[in-house]
């Protein structure tokens, strides 16, 4: 089942994004319980508004493997992705999705438009909801007071 071993890993990743000024949301690919990718949001770093944490780690786990399908991974992200990020983990046919924060206002798993439910979700990963979730939360939080 969720390794809270494993959102430490994209708690980290979320952390190092936060410092550079990105909204902090971490995620790391796993596979036989080996790391294979990790990083964290990159969008105003990269000035491109699909650097999720989310894509950049499907991408760097589909290049490290030389395939577009991770079927035998598992996804830790910080934060419930949003509808982009989930579309990418279903065309991707990611195993399991273990998140931490749910995001009511810009999730797509278990708000908003529940990607996963809808008829034209080809692939639906198992999902876990809630993992580390009061630290992830947590993290946002102090980002977002910080800013205010």
């Amino acid at each position: 089942m969720a390794s809270p071993f494993f959102m430490q890993f994209a708690l980290e990743e979320a952390r190092a994004a936060g410092h550079r000024g990105e909204v902090p949301v971490g995620c790391v690919v796993v596979r036989d319980s080996q790391v294979v990718a990790r990083t964290g949001n990159r969008t105003l770093v990269d000035r491109d508004p699909t650097a999720h944490a989310e894509l950049l780690a499907v991408r760097q786990a589909a290049a490290a493997f030389g395939s577009e399908r991770l079927a035998d991974c598992d996804v830790y992200v910080t934060l419930e992705p949003c509808a982009m990020c989930a579309g990418a983990l279903s065309f991707a046919r990611v195993r399991r999705l273990y998140f931490g924060a749910a995001d009511p206002k810009g999730g797509a798993v278990e708000h908003g438009v529940r990607f996963f439910n809808s008829p034209t979700c080809h692939h639906r990963p198992e999902v876990y909801g809630g993992i580390n979730e009061s630290e992830c939360a947590a993290l946002l939080k102090e980002f977002f007071e910080a800013r205010r």
